[in-house]
Formats: C-alpha cells, structure tokens, sequence
C-alpha cells in the first residue's frame, strides 16, 4: 500500500482548556498530546518513526517526517471535557467525508496494523512486570486488556452495533470477537447503512471516526505496554 499524500503532512489541532491533541489527518493513530499546540505538534513529530515502524511491520509504506515544517495545520477544533481528560474528542470535518471502496481497504489496513502492534506488544509483555508509574498507579496487563475490550464494546455502539462480551476472563478471546466485529461494523457503516442518528438523539460515529478514535486507543496501549515492561 503506497503513501498517497506526498511528503507534506495534513494535520488538525483540538484545544481544551488545559490540555491540546495533535492528530494527522490521513494517518489514523498518529496522535499525541501536549499542554499546548506547539508541545503537541513537537510529541506527534517525536512519535513518528515510532508510528512509521507500525506501518512498516504491516508492510503500509509511509514516510517518516524528517522535520516538523512537513507539517501542515489544516483546522483548529475547540476541546472538551473528554480532551483534557486525555483522549482526543473531536474529529476533523474530513471524517465526515464518504468513504470509497479503496479508502475503505486502507482503513481497514490501518486499524489492522494497529492491531498487530498491540498484539505484539502482549507477547513482549507475556510473564513479565508492568513498571507502575510514579505514584504506584497503573494497570497490570490483564487491566489493560480488560479496559480495551470495554472501550471497543462501547465504540461499537457509535456505528449502531451490539456486541456482548461472553468471556470476560478470555481476553485474548474476546479481543479476536471485537476486532471481527469491528471490521464488520466498518464495512457495513461505509456502506451507509447505519442510520444518522441513534436513541436518545445520540449521533453516530462517521466510519472515518470509528478508525481515528480505534487507531489512537488501540496504539496508546500498545506504546504503555511496551514502555512499562522491565
């Protein structure tokens, strides 16, 4: 799968009060945080090759930014609560875009190569310690399995589909059951068969939503387990 977006990098900015993300527009996953834009902007070019070995073990070519002038800020979005909490809220206007049948097959790509990472980074961390974090804090590996099951049961229900978890205490079972049915929500929301709006005038997630918000979750764990092994 080849890079289509050329050498220049399409980037968007969500600002809360406290806290700003910066996310690249064509790059679902490559996000990160900072106390400011310029901070943010500095942690997603850091963050790059990182990124770039994710895509390359999914053998997606993609080309590392060698300076942070490949940056190009295409739209500034006011944050929320959930922003300076920790977790990017809004989406750029391009997610809002239909989806062709070849965007769908790289997202699709994507959120695979997301997967992958996380999946190795379980089996690095298979019978080993988590460090704990300054004040003792963290989750264990089990914890952050556990956590990324909820959160993607509940992503699920953006694209107007019910997954019940059956094994609790099977993780890695249960995982494999999301991801299907993750890939199976996707197919179908590109295809424009999710209604716009759920129960309770709750909005719908556009396809394009569903993989940034997956992609950062899924990579942000991944990167925790691999930085927290002894």
């Amino acid at each position: 799968m080849n890079q289509p977006f050329g050498d220049q990098i399409r980037v968007y900015i969500e600002t809360g009060r406290r806290k700003t993300f910066a996310g690249a527009v064509d790059w679902p996953g490559w996000c990160r945080i900072g106390n400011d834009e310029n901070s943010a902007l500095q942690a997603l070019f850091e963050i790059g090759l990182r990124y770039g070995g994710v895509l390359q073990a999914a053998q997606i070519q993609f080309n590392v930014p060698t300076e942070l002038t490949k940056f190009v800020i295409v739209e500034r979005l006011e944050g929320n609560a959930t922003t300076d909490f920790g977790a990017p809220n809004i989406p750029p206007a391009s997610d809002n875009l239909p989806v062709s049948e070849e965007e769908y097959l790289r997202l699709q790509a994507l959120i695979m190569a997301c997967w992958q990472a996380l999946d190795s980074a379980v089996i690095a961390a298979s019978g080993r310690t988590l460090r704990k974090g300054p004040r003792g804090g963290g989750r264990d590996l089990a914890g952050i399995l556990d956590h990324l099951i909820a959160s993607d049961a509940s992503d699920l229900e953006r694209l107007a589909w019910k997954f019940q978890i059956h094994t609790p205490e099977e993780p890695l079972h249960e995982l494999g059951r999301i991801r299907q049915a993750g890939l199976n929500a996707l197919a179908r929301a590109a295809l424009g068969e999710i209604p716009e709006q759920g129960l309770r005038s709750s909005v719908f997630w556009t396809p394009r939503h569903f993989v940034r918000n997956l992609a950062w979750h899924t990579l942000d764990h991944a990167w925790e387990i691999e930085d927290r092994i002894f």
